[in-house]
């Protein structure tokens, strides 16, 4: 009993070597055949019309020498055919049956339906289905032409993987990457390391992502931007259709408009390029910057876009819901605002406050005028009032209808106040309180220096009393619809984000 298992133990070696037997390659035809000793032992040199077949693969050239040890080089027109699928074209081939590779040499061509590669070296496994290069190649397939200087190629998949200075070249635009993997069903390339996308449109920026190249949508990640026109968006991921001229970006999102010189800052951000359209939603920020300062802007929803006023097309900024702003020289919040780059005028509605130094404005709705950073003039409308605070309890006053003010190197210096006029101050002499100066008439001229007031000057016949200190009651010591905001004013670029 032993004596059989031991036979069998050392026959199985045997057994196992026959059910892995190689398959020989077989030699088809030939115009002529000799047999070449001077090239090797047992060697056959064919000429004219040569054709083997070895499993599911045939192959044709002009000549070859076929070996006995299943192994044969191929000479000129060599053509290998696999299936009813890849045929593979050079003009030196060497072959081994025995590991199913071959090594396809000089004008190397392999073409797939609508998928063609050219190189001077491809090495292909028959029996894995994968080709290989690693001295250059180009790939044709439609629209898409791609070169790189190695190539791997896995027929089962359809996928192309390719490596160092890899170029992918539409009509459209011309994409560099030192990684992509391309799958030649879908049409879609999915790159990895530095990726550039240059078009005449806008020029794209990332290390990690994919592009449809049928549909011409992709996906970029890790520093990914758009550069479009005057714009640039980028964020963690950023989505693009070239054919729509949209792209959406998601968390750490910005959108920079280099001809203003500022930039908006959200969670989430979409561009549209045909109509120069931008939104951006959640902890969204514009930061603007001028010569020695900043101007950062804080709401729910920023949307920048090109709007026709008189039929003339102006590129304009919307702010919508719990808006505030900080600038080291003016600072203020608004439900709403509207600001037009074309007559630099901001546009503040539902509940606007703005205050300037020591002054807090407020009216139905702002108008604020800037000239390169620096506020110029100023419009309240319904309801406009003006409150300085002298200390904890003693506030200066200014109230009417509607005004209009105008700044001199962004200080309040003039005030016109349009009907309904009315003030209260604390007038001095020699910055000690003198008394309370309260006045009624229709349309008031106030000039004012380092924020106090200088001169006032009455339009029509006013009704004024200058109260000793400590003679008005307290009530009186504020004008109808006093409202003061100063616990609401931002101090500190952060502030924005306080509710």
């Amino acid at each position: 009993m032993k004596k059989a298992l031991l036979i069998l133990f050392l026959a199985a070696p045997c057994f196992l070597y026959s059910q892995k037997k190689v398959k020989q390659i077989e030699f088809r035809g030939a115009n002529s055949l000799e047999v070449a000793p001077d090239i090797a032992k047992g060697a056959k040199r064919l000429i004219g019309n040569v054709s083997f077949a070895h499993d599911n693969v045939v192959m044709y050239c002009d000549s070859a020498y076929f070996y006995s040890s299943n192994k044969l080089d191929a000479f000129g027109n060599v053509r290998i055919q696999q299936g009813d699928s890849i045929s593979l074209y050079g003009d030196l081939l060497k072959y081994d049956g025995n590991t199913r590779k071959a090594e396809m040499q000089k004008n190397v061509r392999m073409v797939e339906k609508d998928m063609n590669l050219t190189t001077d070296f491809l090495y292909y496994d028959l029996s894995t289905n994968v080709a290989y290069y690693t001295t250059g190649g180009t790939l044709t397939s439609k629209n898409n032409t791609l070169k790189s200087q190695h190539g791997y190629y896995h027929s089962a998949s359809k996928e192309f993987s390719f490596k160092k200075n890899v170029v992918l070249t539409n009509p459209e635009y011309q994409m560099n990457c030192d990684t992509l993997r391309y799958n030649t069903l879908n049409k879609t390339a999915y790159f990895l390391g530095p990726t550039t996308i240059k078009s005449n449109g806008n020029f794209i920026y990332c290390e990690d992502g994919w592009y449809d190249t049928n549909r011409d949508v992709s996906r970029f990640s890790r520093k990914a931007y758009i550069i479009s026109r005057e714009q640039k968006l980028r964020g963690d991921s950023v989505f693009y259709d070239r054919k729509k001229g949209f792209g959406r970006a998601v968390k750490n999102v910005s959108i920079t408009d280099t001809i203003q010189n500022l930039t908006i800052r959200g969670d989430y951000a979409e561009n549209y390029e045909e109509s120069q359209r931008s939104i951006v939603t959640g902890n969204a920020q514009l930061v603007q910057a001028y010569d020695g300062d900043t101007l950062f802007l804080h709401a729910d929803t920023l949307k920048a876009a090109m709007e026709k006023i008189k039929d003339i097309e102006h590129r304009v900024l919307f702010a919508y819901r719990k808006v505030k702003f900080f600038k080291s020289d003016i600072q203020g919040k608004c439900d709403s605002l509207v600001y037009t780059y074309s007559d630099s005028t901001m546009r503040l509605f539902r509940g606007p406050v703005l205050w300037s130094e020591k002054n807090q404005l407020t009216a139905e709705k702002v108008e604020l005028v800037t000239s390169n950073g620096e506020m110029k003039s100023m419009r309240l409308e319904n309801t406009a009032f003006i409150i300085s605070q002298e200390d904890t309890t003693k506030f200066n006053q200014i109230k009417g209808k509607n005004m209009r003010g105008s700044f001199v190197d962004n200080k309040l210096r003039r005030i016109y106040v349009e009907g309904n006029g009315q003030t209260l101050y604390f007038a001095k002499d020699k910055n000690k309180i003198i008394g309370v100066n309260r006045s009624d008439c229709s349309d008031i001229l106030i000039l004012l220096k380092n924020n106090e007031i200088e001169k006032i000057t009455f339009i029509t016949k006013p009704d004024a009393t200058l109260h000793p200190p400590g003679s008005l009651p307290a009530e009186e010591m504020k004008l109808k619809d006093f409202i003061w905001k100063g616990d609401e004013r931002p101090l500190t670029r952060n502030d924005i984000f306080r509710r």
